[in-house]
Protein backbone atom coordinates (compact mmCIF):
# COMPACT_ATOMS: atom_id res chain seq x y z
CA UNK A 1 0.00 0.00 0.00
CA UNK A 2 1.23 3.62 -0.96
CA UNK A 3 0.57 6.43 0.75
CA UNK A 4 2.32 9.92 -0.09
CA UNK A 5 4.92 11.02 2.58
CA UNK A 6 3.29 14.17 4.17
CA UNK A 7 0.02 12.68 4.74
CA UNK A 8 1.89 9.87 6.99
CA UNK A 9 1.67 12.65 10.38
CA UNK A 10 -0.73 15.27 9.54
CA UNK A 11 0.10 17.92 12.31
CA UNK A 12 -2.50 21.01 11.86
CA UNK A 13 -1.26 23.35 14.19
CA UNK A 14 -4.09 25.80 16.48
CA UNK A 15 -5.30 29.34 15.41
CA UNK A 16 -6.48 30.33 18.55
CA UNK A 17 -4.83 30.54 22.02
CA UNK A 18 -7.39 28.17 23.38
CA UNK A 19 -7.79 25.55 20.77
CA UNK A 20 -6.68 22.26 20.75
CA UNK A 21 -3.53 21.11 17.92
CA UNK A 22 -5.02 18.00 15.47
CA UNK A 23 -2.22 15.32 14.98
CA UNK A 24 -3.74 12.85 12.38
CA UNK A 25 -1.82 9.59 11.71
CA UNK A 26 -2.66 7.50 8.78
CA UNK A 27 0.05 3.75 8.87
CA UNK A 28 -0.37 0.36 9.47
CA UNK A 29 -1.60 -0.92 12.61
CA UNK A 30 0.89 -2.85 15.14
CA UNK A 31 0.23 -4.22 18.65
CA UNK A 32 1.58 -1.09 20.94
CA UNK A 33 1.36 1.43 18.12
CA UNK A 34 -0.90 3.78 19.96
CA UNK A 35 1.26 3.33 23.86
CA UNK A 36 4.29 4.56 21.53
CA UNK A 37 2.78 7.58 19.70
CA UNK A 38 1.49 8.56 23.55
CA UNK A 39 4.94 8.30 25.11
CA UNK A 40 6.30 10.62 22.31
CA UNK A 41 4.02 13.30 22.85
CA UNK A 42 4.04 13.08 26.50
CA UNK A 43 7.92 13.35 25.61
CA UNK A 44 7.24 16.30 24.01
CA UNK A 45 5.36 17.74 26.98
CA UNK A 46 1.80 17.56 25.64
CA UNK A 47 -2.03 17.05 26.76
CA UNK A 48 -3.92 14.71 24.86
CA UNK A 49 -7.73 15.88 25.26
CA UNK A 50 -9.28 13.81 22.99
CA UNK A 51 -8.55 10.90 20.61
CA UNK A 52 -9.83 8.60 18.11
CA UNK A 53 -8.89 5.44 16.78
CA UNK A 54 -10.12 2.85 14.36
CA UNK A 55 -7.90 0.48 12.76
CA UNK A 56 -8.81 -2.90 10.94
CA UNK A 57 -6.12 -5.14 11.78
CA UNK A 58 -3.94 -3.50 9.19
CA UNK A 59 -3.97 -0.15 8.51
CA UNK A 60 -4.92 2.49 11.48
CA UNK A 61 -6.22 5.76 11.60
CA UNK A 62 -5.60 8.10 14.92
CA UNK A 63 -6.48 11.76 15.45
CA UNK A 64 -4.99 13.10 19.01
CA UNK A 65 -6.33 16.67 20.05
CA UNK A 66 -3.51 18.03 22.22
CA UNK A 67 -2.61 20.79 24.57
CA UNK A 68 0.81 22.11 25.47
CA UNK A 69 3.88 24.96 25.19
CA UNK A 70 3.75 27.14 22.73
CA UNK A 71 7.24 26.58 22.11
CA UNK A 72 6.95 22.76 20.97
CA UNK A 73 8.99 21.65 17.72
CA UNK A 74 6.09 20.55 15.87
CA UNK A 75 8.39 19.64 12.74
CA UNK A 76 10.71 17.50 15.46
CA UNK A 77 7.29 16.03 16.86
CA UNK A 78 6.09 14.95 13.24
CA UNK A 79 9.61 13.36 12.88
CA UNK A 80 9.53 11.18 15.48
CA UNK A 81 5.84 10.47 15.13
CA UNK A 82 6.80 9.35 11.43
CA UNK A 83 9.90 6.93 12.92
CA UNK A 84 7.37 5.43 15.73
CA UNK A 85 5.04 4.28 12.52
CA UNK A 86 6.34 0.44 10.53
CA UNK A 87 9.60 0.53 8.72
CA UNK A 88 8.51 1.60 5.15
CA UNK A 89 10.73 2.61 2.40
CA UNK A 90 10.40 5.35 -0.21
CA UNK A 91 10.28 6.07 -4.21
CA UNK A 92 8.69 8.85 -6.03
CA UNK A 93 8.16 10.92 -2.80
CA UNK A 94 5.43 7.95 -1.78
CA UNK A 95 5.98 5.25 1.02
CA UNK A 96 5.57 1.91 0.91
CA UNK A 97 5.13 0.60 4.15
CA UNK A 98 5.67 -2.82 5.02
CA UNK A 99 4.61 -5.05 8.60
CA UNK A 100 7.17 -4.63 11.22
CA UNK A 101 10.48 -6.74 11.33
CA UNK A 102 10.26 -9.74 13.74
CA UNK A 103 13.61 -8.51 14.64
CA UNK A 104 13.95 -6.31 17.93
CA UNK A 105 15.67 -2.34 16.95
CA UNK A 106 19.22 -2.09 17.91
CA UNK A 107 19.71 -0.83 20.76
CA UNK A 108 21.43 2.96 21.33
CA UNK A 109 24.05 3.77 21.82
CA UNK A 110 24.57 4.60 25.77
CA UNK A 111 27.10 7.93 26.70
CA UNK A 112 27.96 9.06 29.96
CA UNK A 113 27.76 12.82 30.38
CA UNK A 114 30.06 13.85 33.46
CA UNK A 115 28.82 17.40 35.18
CA UNK A 116 30.96 18.87 37.95
CA UNK A 117 29.93 22.55 38.96
CA UNK A 118 29.27 24.64 41.69
CA UNK A 119 25.63 24.30 43.57
CA UNK A 120 23.02 26.02 43.50
CA UNK A 121 19.30 25.85 44.13
CA UNK A 122 17.34 24.48 41.29
CA UNK A 123 20.69 23.47 39.22
CA UNK A 124 19.98 19.72 39.03
CA UNK A 125 16.51 21.07 37.33
CA UNK A 126 18.46 23.65 34.80
CA UNK A 127 21.05 20.97 33.72
CA UNK A 128 17.46 18.17 33.33
CA UNK A 129 15.55 20.59 31.29
CA UNK A 130 18.45 21.36 29.25
CA UNK A 131 18.93 17.37 28.37
CA UNK A 132 15.19 17.11 27.23
CA UNK A 133 15.19 20.34 25.17
CA UNK A 134 17.94 18.12 23.51
CA UNK A 135 16.02 15.02 23.40
CA UNK A 136 18.94 13.05 25.50
CA UNK A 137 16.94 10.79 27.43
CA UNK A 138 17.77 10.40 30.52
CA UNK A 139 18.49 6.39 31.55
CA UNK A 140 20.46 6.30 35.02
CA UNK A 141 21.45 9.41 37.02
CA UNK A 142 23.81 9.86 40.35
CA UNK A 143 24.11 13.16 41.42
CA UNK A 144 26.58 13.94 44.83
CA UNK A 145 27.24 17.07 46.29
CA UNK A 146 31.12 17.12 48.42
CA UNK A 147 30.77 19.57 51.38
CA UNK A 148 32.52 22.41 49.79
CA UNK A 149 29.71 22.83 47.75
CA UNK A 150 30.44 21.29 44.57
CA UNK A 151 28.21 18.39 43.03
CA UNK A 152 29.51 15.85 40.11
CA UNK A 153 26.57 14.87 38.54
CA UNK A 154 26.49 11.52 36.36
CA UNK A 155 24.27 11.34 33.45
CA UNK A 156 23.77 7.52 31.28
CA UNK A 157 21.95 9.18 28.50
CA UNK A 158 21.06 8.39 24.85
CA UNK A 159 20.30 10.28 22.28
CA UNK A 160 16.65 10.20 19.66
CA UNK A 161 18.60 11.71 17.52
CA UNK A 162 21.53 9.30 17.05
CA UNK A 163 24.17 12.23 16.88
CA UNK A 164 26.16 12.11 20.19
CA UNK A 165 28.84 10.62 18.75
CA UNK A 166 29.88 13.71 16.95
CA UNK A 167 32.16 16.39 18.02
CA UNK A 168 29.09 18.91 16.39
CA UNK A 169 26.24 17.49 19.11
CA UNK A 170 28.51 17.06 22.01
CA UNK A 171 29.69 20.64 21.70
CA UNK A 172 26.05 21.99 20.92
CA UNK A 173 25.35 19.66 24.43
CA UNK A 174 28.12 21.84 26.53
CA UNK A 175 27.09 25.49 25.13
CA UNK A 176 23.95 24.93 25.61
CA UNK A 177 24.60 23.76 29.13
CA UNK A 178 27.00 27.01 29.62
CA UNK A 179 24.16 29.17 28.47
CA UNK A 180 21.88 28.33 30.81
CA UNK A 181 23.66 27.02 33.99
CA UNK A 182 26.05 29.94 33.28
CA UNK A 183 29.48 30.31 35.65
CA UNK A 184 27.76 27.41 37.99
CA UNK A 185 29.24 25.19 35.05
CA UNK A 186 32.71 23.99 35.68
CA UNK A 187 33.42 21.46 33.44
CA UNK A 188 31.34 18.74 31.31
CA UNK A 189 32.74 15.67 29.60
CA UNK A 190 30.71 13.34 27.01
CA UNK A 191 31.92 9.75 26.35
CA UNK A 192 30.40 6.50 25.17
CA UNK A 193 30.53 3.55 27.71
CA UNK A 194 30.49 -0.23 27.40
CA UNK A 195 27.32 -2.32 27.87
CA UNK A 196 28.71 -3.12 31.11
CA UNK A 197 29.36 -0.04 32.51
CA UNK A 198 25.56 0.53 31.57
CA UNK A 199 24.85 -3.01 33.28
CA UNK A 200 26.53 -1.33 36.50
CA UNK A 201 24.24 1.37 36.68
CA UNK A 202 21.32 -0.16 37.04
CA UNK A 203 22.45 -1.21 41.11
CA UNK A 204 21.60 -4.41 43.12
CA UNK A 205 18.29 -4.77 44.55
CA UNK A 206 18.95 -4.72 48.12
CA UNK A 207 19.41 -1.17 48.01
CA UNK A 208 15.64 -0.88 48.20
CA UNK A 209 14.92 -1.39 51.95
CA UNK A 210 12.50 -4.41 52.10
CA UNK A 211 9.52 -2.05 53.85
CA UNK A 212 9.76 0.73 51.02
CA UNK A 213 9.43 -2.50 48.63
CA UNK A 214 6.16 -4.32 50.97
CA UNK A 215 4.85 -0.77 51.35
CA UNK A 216 5.36 1.04 48.29
CA UNK A 217 5.17 -1.10 45.16
CA UNK A 218 2.70 -3.91 46.50
CA UNK A 219 0.48 -4.28 43.21
CA UNK A 220 -2.68 -5.94 45.20
CA UNK A 221 -2.88 -3.40 47.67
CA UNK A 222 -2.79 -0.53 45.68
CA UNK A 223 -6.24 -1.52 43.95
CA UNK A 224 -8.66 0.80 45.58
CA UNK A 225 -11.44 -1.64 44.00
CA UNK A 226 -10.11 -4.90 45.03
CA UNK A 227 -12.58 -7.35 46.41
CA UNK A 228 -15.10 -5.03 45.24
CA UNK A 229 -14.99 -2.57 48.15
CA UNK A 230 -14.81 0.63 45.83
CA UNK A 231 -14.18 4.42 47.24
CA UNK A 232 -14.54 7.81 45.57
CA UNK A 233 -10.71 7.22 44.61
CA UNK A 234 -11.61 4.11 42.94
CA UNK A 235 -11.26 4.20 38.84
CA UNK A 236 -14.77 2.58 37.09
CA UNK A 237 -13.69 -0.01 34.94
CA UNK A 238 -16.22 -1.85 33.22
CA UNK A 239 -16.14 -4.92 30.83
CA UNK A 240 -19.22 -6.07 28.16
CA UNK A 241 -19.34 -8.39 25.70
CA UNK A 242 -23.25 -7.80 24.60
CA UNK A 243 -22.48 -4.46 22.20
CA UNK A 244 -20.44 -6.35 19.60
CA UNK A 245 -20.23 -9.90 17.63
CA UNK A 246 -16.17 -9.69 17.69
CA UNK A 247 -15.06 -7.28 20.07
CA UNK A 248 -14.99 -6.42 23.92
CA UNK A 249 -15.85 -3.02 24.74
CA UNK A 250 -13.55 -1.71 27.98
CA UNK A 251 -15.27 1.69 29.21
CA UNK A 252 -13.14 4.03 31.78
CA UNK A 253 -14.79 6.59 33.55
CA UNK A 254 -11.59 8.71 35.69
CA UNK A 255 -9.69 12.01 36.95
CA UNK A 256 -7.66 13.15 33.93
CA UNK A 257 -4.27 12.80 34.41
CA UNK A 258 -0.73 14.09 32.24
CA UNK A 259 -0.01 11.03 30.45
CA UNK A 260 -3.40 9.31 31.19
CA UNK A 261 -3.76 7.53 27.37
CA UNK A 262 0.03 6.79 27.70
CA UNK A 263 -0.93 4.75 31.13
CA UNK A 264 -4.03 2.77 29.39
CA UNK A 265 -2.17 2.33 26.23
CA UNK A 266 1.27 0.89 28.13
CA UNK A 267 -1.15 -1.43 29.58
CA UNK A 268 -3.19 -2.88 27.29
CA UNK A 269 0.36 -3.15 24.86
CA UNK A 270 1.93 -5.17 28.23
CA UNK A 271 -1.61 -7.33 27.77
CA UNK A 272 -1.18 -7.71 24.09
CA UNK A 273 -4.73 -6.16 23.68
CA UNK A 274 -5.04 -4.72 20.27
CA UNK A 275 -7.51 -1.56 20.11
CA UNK A 276 -10.12 -2.10 17.23
CA UNK A 277 -11.57 1.15 17.90
CA UNK A 278 -11.71 3.81 20.34
CA UNK A 279 -12.87 7.21 21.38
CA UNK A 280 -11.46 9.49 24.47
CA UNK A 281 -12.52 12.54 25.57
CA UNK A 282 -12.49 15.05 28.46
CA UNK A 283 -15.68 15.84 29.94
CA UNK A 284 -14.89 19.50 31.40
CA UNK A 285 -11.46 20.15 32.85
CA UNK A 286 -10.86 17.19 35.07
CA UNK A 287 -12.99 14.27 33.87
CA UNK A 288 -12.19 11.40 31.15
CA UNK A 289 -14.15 8.90 29.54
CA UNK A 290 -12.75 6.06 27.41
CA UNK A 291 -14.28 3.42 25.37
CA UNK A 292 -12.59 1.06 23.43
CA UNK A 293 -13.31 -1.99 21.31
CA UNK A 294 -10.64 -4.45 22.04
CA UNK A 295 -9.96 -7.95 20.66
CA UNK A 296 -6.84 -10.17 21.96
CA UNK A 297 -3.69 -11.26 20.43
CA UNK A 298 -6.09 -14.14 18.67
CA UNK A 299 -8.23 -11.61 17.61
CA UNK A 300 -11.11 -13.12 19.80
CA UNK A 301 -13.01 -11.54 22.40
CA UNK A 302 -11.97 -11.39 26.12
CA UNK A 303 -14.73 -14.03 27.55
CA UNK A 304 -12.60 -15.55 30.40
CA UNK A 305 -13.61 -13.98 33.79
CA UNK A 306 -10.05 -14.27 34.97
CA UNK A 307 -8.46 -12.32 32.44
CA UNK A 308 -11.24 -9.86 32.41
CA UNK A 309 -11.14 -9.39 36.01
CA UNK A 310 -7.11 -9.25 35.58
CA UNK A 311 -7.09 -6.17 33.33
CA UNK A 312 -9.81 -4.37 34.74
CA UNK A 313 -7.88 -4.42 38.08
CA UNK A 314 -4.46 -3.55 36.63
CA UNK A 315 -5.75 -0.76 34.17
CA UNK A 316 -7.73 0.36 37.84
CA UNK A 317 -4.32 0.49 39.35
CA UNK A 318 -2.65 2.19 36.82
CA UNK A 319 -4.72 4.98 36.68
CA UNK A 320 -5.44 5.14 40.37
CA UNK A 321 -1.73 5.67 41.23
CA UNK A 322 0.61 5.67 37.39
CA UNK A 323 3.62 6.78 39.80
CA UNK A 324 4.89 5.89 43.56
CA UNK A 325 5.51 8.89 45.70
CA UNK A 326 6.99 8.38 49.24
CA UNK A 327 8.92 10.51 52.11
CA UNK A 328 11.22 8.08 54.38
CA UNK A 329 13.85 8.26 56.93
CA UNK A 330 17.32 7.47 56.20
CA UNK A 331 18.96 8.54 59.86
CA UNK A 332 18.58 12.25 60.00
CA UNK A 333 18.04 13.17 56.56
CA UNK A 334 14.66 12.57 54.36
CA UNK A 335 14.44 10.80 51.20
CA UNK A 336 12.05 10.90 48.70
CA UNK A 337 11.16 7.49 46.44
CA UNK A 338 9.36 7.98 43.29
CA UNK A 339 9.06 5.02 40.91
CA UNK A 340 7.17 4.28 38.12
CA UNK A 341 6.63 0.72 36.05
CA UNK A 342 8.67 -0.17 33.05
CA UNK A 343 6.93 -1.55 30.24
CA UNK A 344 7.74 -4.79 28.76
CA UNK A 345 9.81 -3.42 25.87
CA UNK A 346 12.24 -1.78 28.71
CA UNK A 347 11.09 2.05 27.92
CA UNK A 348 10.38 3.79 30.92
CA UNK A 349 7.92 6.92 31.72
CA UNK A 350 9.41 10.30 29.84
CA UNK A 351 10.46 13.32 31.78
CA UNK A 352 9.60 11.65 35.32
CA UNK A 353 13.09 12.78 36.92
CA UNK A 354 12.20 16.58 35.16
CA UNK A 355 9.08 16.95 37.01
CA UNK A 356 10.80 15.98 40.62
CA UNK A 357 13.51 18.32 39.75
CA UNK A 358 11.07 20.99 39.05
CA UNK A 359 8.51 20.55 42.06
CA UNK A 360 11.02 20.54 43.76
CA UNK A 361 13.00 23.75 42.77
CA UNK A 362 9.45 25.30 42.75
CA UNK A 363 9.46 24.50 46.76
CA UNK A 364 13.36 25.93 47.00
CA UNK A 365 14.47 22.10 48.39
CA UNK A 366 17.80 21.60 47.65
CA UNK A 367 18.82 18.02 46.47
CA UNK A 368 21.84 16.35 48.24
CA UNK A 369 22.24 13.11 46.28
CA UNK A 370 20.07 11.52 43.45
CA UNK A 371 20.38 8.38 41.65
CA UNK A 372 17.87 6.47 38.88
CA UNK A 373 17.82 2.47 39.10
CA UNK A 374 15.72 -0.04 37.92
CA UNK A 375 14.96 -3.08 40.36
CA UNK A 376 12.37 -5.96 39.71
CA UNK A 377 9.90 -6.01 42.13
CA UNK A 378 6.79 -8.11 42.20
CA UNK A 379 7.75 -9.46 39.08
CA UNK A 380 7.69 -6.53 37.27
CA UNK A 381 10.35 -3.97 36.48
CA UNK A 382 10.68 -0.40 38.08
CA UNK A 383 12.51 2.47 37.43
CA UNK A 384 13.43 4.40 41.00
CA UNK A 385 14.13 7.72 41.75
CA UNK A 386 15.69 7.97 45.10
CA UNK A 387 16.59 11.89 46.18
CA UNK A 388 18.09 12.99 49.42
CA UNK A 389 16.90 16.30 50.68
CA UNK A 390 19.50 18.95 51.66
CA UNK A 391 17.76 20.23 54.69
CA UNK A 392 21.23 21.46 56.75
CA UNK A 393 19.56 25.03 56.71
CA UNK A 394 17.16 24.18 59.19
CA UNK A 395 14.47 25.75 56.88
CA UNK A 396 12.93 22.19 55.42
CA UNK A 397 9.48 22.24 53.88
CA UNK A 398 6.75 20.08 55.77
CA UNK A 399 7.31 16.41 54.10
CA UNK A 400 3.51 16.37 53.46
CA UNK A 401 3.84 19.96 50.87
CA UNK A 402 6.86 18.05 49.31
CA UNK A 403 5.57 14.55 48.40
CA UNK A 404 2.26 16.24 47.67
CA UNK A 405 3.94 18.88 45.37
CA UNK A 406 6.15 16.29 43.36
CA UNK A 407 2.82 14.46 43.31
CA UNK A 408 0.88 17.04 41.80
CA UNK A 409 3.30 17.95 39.35
CA UNK A 410 3.98 14.37 38.23
CA UNK A 411 -0.05 13.71 37.73
CA UNK A 412 -0.19 17.45 35.81
CA UNK A 413 -2.30 19.20 38.89
CA UNK A 414 -2.18 22.44 39.14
Amino acid sequence: MGILHEDVVIIKQNEKEDEATVITINCPDKTGLGCDLCRIILFFGLSIVRGDVSTDGKWCFIVFWVVGKPSTQWSLLKKRLLEACPSCSSANNTLIYYPAELQPPKPPDVFLLKFCGHDRQGLLHDVTRVLCELELIIQRVKVSTTPDGMVMDLFFITDARELLHTETRKDDTYHLLKAIVGDSMVSCDIEMVSPDITACSQGPPFLIPPAITEDTFNLEMLDPCQNGSCHSSCVPVMIDNSLSPVHTLVQIVCRDHKGLLYDIMRTLKDYNIQISYGRFTTKGKTDCEIDLFVVQADGKKIVDPSKQNALCSRIRMELFRPLRVTLVNRGPDTELLVANPVELCGKGRPLVFYDITLALKMLNTDIFSAEISRHMIGGREWEVYRVLLDEGDGSSVPRSKIEEAVWRNLMGWE
